[in-house]
């Protein structure tokens, strides 16, 4: 069995080039960065990598990078959420064959599944793989809850051994791990810091594409070094970034953000649109916030 997940994970932006091409150097020096900075793992292909937006040969050239560059450095956990059942199969046997670690895996977002379909949908995902799933509860985006109770029932399928639960609703770890015991270990996703206070082993972050050390290390100082102070502190000093990306434009903020810092890594693609005026702005405040000095930004 592979050693378990735990800590701040990022998941992905996805590099485009300036004609939105998928920009596999810049991917690939992406990865380096992330690891080199000291995180713990990474997610390609989540709804923060615009998988919705991206063809299969894009998803699988990406997935691809990803895997080779890390290079067993960090787990990778590829994104293979479809709202096909049967699609959702191919991309995680493809993604394993590749070499992942685990897959992360949202719900149906359009069909609006009930229990017993969401039950069958996953069963017949997780009997076609060997490595870890990553169930990932997003209410928000996927039109779909999964509730603590509906969690219980789906840690009874081998491979489902893990959440990403990204409700503001951190009473759900709680409830999740009662309920589960060690059958399931959760992942914060909006409330990072909050979650380890409720007992989650990890966070799949989004601000850590644009701080990976400073989220590695909230993790760190409370979960291994139970220093407290030290994480509160510091989960204070990056909180305007964690905010700044906490909305419905965290793609196109994170993007804007990276360019700021020097990493430019292209504009979302559409129906997403680059920020502009005011919400620039925002960025540029949220990055001075957070103490990311950069000759870049306007005096």
């Amino acid at each position: 069995m592979s050693k378990p997940f735990r800590g701040t994970f990022t998941v992905m932006i996805t590099p485009f080039d300036s004609q939105s091409r998928v920009d596999l150097a810049a991917t690939a020096d992406f990865v380096d960065w992330q690891i080199n900075e000291g995180i713990h793992g990474l997610v390609p292909l989540g709804s923060t990598g615009e998988f919705l937006s991206m063809t299969d040969d894009e998803r699988a050239s990406v997935a691809e990078t990803v895997i080779g560059r890390a290079a067993g450095r960090v787990p990778v956990l590829i994104g293979t959420g479809s709202e096909r059942t049967e699609d959702v199969i191919r991309y995680s046997r493809e993604a394993q064959a590749m070499g992942a670690d685990g897959v992360m895996i949202i719900p149906p977002y359009y069909s609006t599944p009930t229990e017993d379909e969401l039950f069958e949908h996953y069963r017949r995902i997780g009997e076609s793989l060997s490595i870890p799933i990553m169930i990932y509860n997003n209410p928000a985006t996927a039109n779909v809850d999964l509730t603590p109770r509906i969690v219980e029932r789906l840690c009874r399928i081998d491979n489902v051994r893990y959440i990403k639960e990204s409700t503001m609703d951190v009473t759900r770890i709680r409830d999740i791990m009662d309920f589960c015991g060690e059958r399931m270990t959760v992942f914060g996703g909006i409330m990072g810091f909050e979650s380890f206070l409720a007992g989650a082993q990890g966070w799949v972050a989004v601000g850590s594409n644009l701080m990976p050390r400073e989220m590695a290390d909230i993790f760190s100082l409370w979960s291994d070094k139970g220093d407290y102070d030290a994480a509160r502190a510091l989960y204070m000093r990056v909180l305007p970034v964690i905010r700044l990306v906490g909305g419905h434009r965290y793609v196109a903020g994170s993007k804007a953000a990276l360019a700021l810092m020097g990493r430019y890594v292209g504009e979302p693609r559409a129906p997403r649109l680059p920020l502009l005026g005011s919400e620039l702005a925002m960025v540029i405040q949220a990055l001075r916030q957070a103490g990311i000095k950069l000759a870049d930004l306007p005096a």
